[in-house]
């Protein structure tokens, strides 16, 4: 009798990734997801299989970890067990299909196949070759499986999203491609889990806590920063970027994976809070955990633990960088789905994963997962971080007015912090409002009715008051680059007399991060005010005075009003950002875009600053243009259009961002655009 012999092994590539959600991935390695079966198979040679006399055995690797498994004829395998059985719709002999399944508590990573036939006559082993497993968010018995299917689509599948930034009156959201699906992308995320401090210590407990989303978040969290390990990025708020790269030049996470992963594990250079945050965002949505990017709009870092921010300012309105603690415009972080076991159902759900290097959690530089519930309902005496998360969105505000030393006022505001926490709607470029999330639901609501102007663009203001005496600081409008600022200052007598009061007005440039620093502008003026009398004062900012020190800084407004007699000082201030310009992005016969046919795109910018500008135009998009494209803008005009034609082969079906980034010569304004495109198989 003729040997049986195994001649090929089809692994079914094109079947299985579309069953287990990840075409996307790659055209020659297996990816697969745990606690789904995928089928594999086989093309004999010399004889036939013969089900009562051979036996197919299966021996799968990750690290020295293993497990063995015949094929059998029942799909009835036990559930915590790797199985695996012939195809229920018949056997052929000459190539049988077979199934493979894992639990769905498996380790995620990289797996090796054998496949051991056994006859009658002995064994023989042979090597099938590689499968990635990754976590399931579609399979119910997996810890990070999410209910419905347009979350899996936003929080895994998509590869692209904006990031929302600036202040909670004026958000600005900037593109982000998170790129999971390029190449080596997945294979960058896998290698990121044995670069970490966890699997050199100990590989084989590493391998099996690969299993659980709270062990592998919290490596990952640690794994984004380079503080305690060869982690991706390193931060950088000083301002000084030459040796590496402006964190707001980033677009995306592939460029930042791959030249980690070139460079043999040294840190990117650079990276700031919402960089940490979209890159871990990249990673664990490859491995198969359901993530969204959150920012938190005045952000606490409370550094003693009080719940309490100081922050103070001069008698005649500059803000002073005199406190230990601070008050982020914004902080950008992730959330992750998955259930706490180590917890209670109760908290279940979302997580909030900081990988900004900030405070150390059991001895590392990571942040979570802490559940979002726990924060809401103050439970921190549970895991993990809860308390410094606690703090971010919902420490109190203490300003002082100070001469010399002395302390001339002071004033508490319960509501600034935590004030807007936002992510991206699915399926929409609008800002979902989930403070609610955070806060008990009445605080939550009052908030969001207060903030009714956040996405409207209406006016802003700050108020402050002490006996007798209120004032209220309002823009006019939202600040455009270009445009001059406009704003007033009301001010109201509650007193039977009359008064004379001094103004201080003061505006100062800032980074989202930090103190201000010094003063660009300010005017101090004489006011009579008659008894029960409200007087508003106009005040304009020519464009000139701010448009050099803008890029990615925002503006501290401040007025203190002095009344002469009594001394008594009250303070109204405002932080804003300016609005950039946008480029525009068109699409020649949009509605007809077709996977790996070349289409063109126009990207259009008209110069609204008052000087001309010149600079490098990008353009790239995951799944449409291969790297990047790069154009040099001459110098042009005030008022001048600006328009660059690009063609684009798209090599993905599904939803696309095409993304455009001007980075200005003599402007430290980015100017950014982006388009969705829908690409439709041929």
């Amino acid at each position: 009798m003729e040997e049986l012999r195994i001649q090929y092994v089809n692994l079914e590539l094109q079947g299985n990734h579309e069953s287990h959600y990840t075409q996307g991935f790659s055209s020659k390695t297996l990816v697969v997801r745990r606690g789904a079966p995928f089928k594999i198979t086989l093309l004999l040679k010399g004889r036939a299989f013969n089900p009562h006399t051979d036996t197919l055995m299966f021996r799968i690797l990750l690290g020295r970890l293993y497990a063995e498994f015949p094929v059998t004829f029942s799909k009835q395998g036990s559930p915590s067990r790797w199985s695996a059985y012939f195809n229920p719709k018949g056997l052929n002999p000459n190539s049988p299909s077979l199934y493979i399944s894992s639990p769905a508590s498996s380790s995620i990573g990289r797996y090796s196949v054998q496949l051991h036939v056994l006859t009658q006559h002995g064994q023989k082993g042979y090597v099938v070759g590689d499968f990635v497993l990754l976590c399931n968010p579609w399979c119910s018995e997996d810890a990070v499986y999410i209910p419905f299917e347009d979350q899996r689509e936003e929080y895994v599948n998509n590869d692209s999203g904006l990031l929302y930034m600036g202040t909670p009156k004026n958000l600005e959201s900037r593109p982000w491609s998170f790129d999971q699906y390029e190449p080596e992308i997945l294979d960058i995320c896998l290698k990121l889990l044995q670069v970490s401090p966890q699997h050199g210590r100990n590989l084989q407990k590493d391998y099996l806590g690969h299993s659980d989303p709270i062990y592998l978040s919290r490596v990952v969290s640690a794994m984004i920063n380079c503080e305690d390990d060869r982690g991706v990025l390193r931060g950088n708020w000083l301002g000084d970027f030459k040796n590496g790269v402006n964190p707001s030049k980033w677009t995306g996470s592939a460029d930042i994976l791959r030249q980690w992963a070139k460079s043999k594990f040294s840190p990117v250079m650079y990276g700031q809070c919402w960089v940490f945050a979209a890159v871990m965002c990249t990673v664990m949505r490859a491995l198969g955990i359901p993530s969204r990017v959150i920012t938190n709009f005045n952000s606490a870092h409370d550094t003693n633990g009080n719940l309490v921010i100081e922050e103070f300012y001069s008698e005649t309105g500059k803000k002073l960088p005199h406190s230990k603690d601070s008050i982020w415009n914004f902080h950008v972080w992730v959330e992750c789905w998955m259930t706490r076991p180590d917890l209670g159902a109760g908290f279940d759900g979302w997580q909030v994963l900081d990988p900004t290097p900030q405070e150390r959690s059991g001895g590392i530089f990571c942040c979570g997962p802490a559940p979002v519930k726990a924060i809401r309902d103050r439970r921190v005496d549970l895991v993990y971080d809860i308390p410094f998360v606690y703090a971010e969105v919902n420490a109190d505000v203490h300003t002082v007015i100070v001469k010399r030393g002395q302390v001339l006022s002071s004033s508490i505001d319960t509501e600034r912090v935590g004030s807007l926490i936002v992510t991206q709607t699915i399926g929409s470029p609008r800002p979902q409002n989930i403070t609610g999330n955070y806060k008990p639901t009445k605080a939550a609501m009052s908030l969001h009715r207060s903030k009714c102007a956040t996405f409207s663009g209406e006016s802003t203001h700050k108020r402050g008051s002490t006996r007798g005496l209120s004032v209220s600081l309002s823009l006019l409008k939202v600040p455009v680059a270009g445009e001059n600022i406009t704003f007033t200052v009301m001010v109201t007598n509650t007193d039977s007399i009359p008064k004379v009061l001094r103004e201080h007005v003061n505006a100062q440039t800032k980074k989202y991060n930090r103190s201000p620093s010094g003063t660009f502008w300010e005017v101090h003026n004489f006011v009579r005010i008659a008894p029960h009398e409200a007087k508003v004062i106009h005040h304009l900012i020519d464009h000139a005075q701010y448009e050099s020190l803008m890029g990615d800084d925002l503006v501290n407004l401040a007025v203190v009003m002095e009344d002469e007699f009594t001394q008594e000082r009250v303070l109204a201030s405002e932080e804003f950002n300016i609005t950039s310009p946008q480029l525009s992005i068109q699409i020649a016969d949009e509605d007809s875009v077709m996977l790996h046919k070349e289409h063109t795109a126009l990207v259009v910018f008209c110069n609204t600053f008052s000087v001309p500008v010149s600079g490098l135009l990008t353009v790239t998009g995951s799944g449409l243009i291969e790297g990047g494209m790069h154009s040099r803008i001459q110098l042009f005009k005030p008022g001048c259009t600006m328009e660059r034609s690009f063609s684009f082969i798209p090599r993905m079906v599904g939803k696309k961002m095409l993304q455009a980034t001007l980075v200005l010569k003599n402007n430290s304004a980015k100017i950014v655009g982006y388009r969705m495109i829908s690409v439709k198989s041929a």
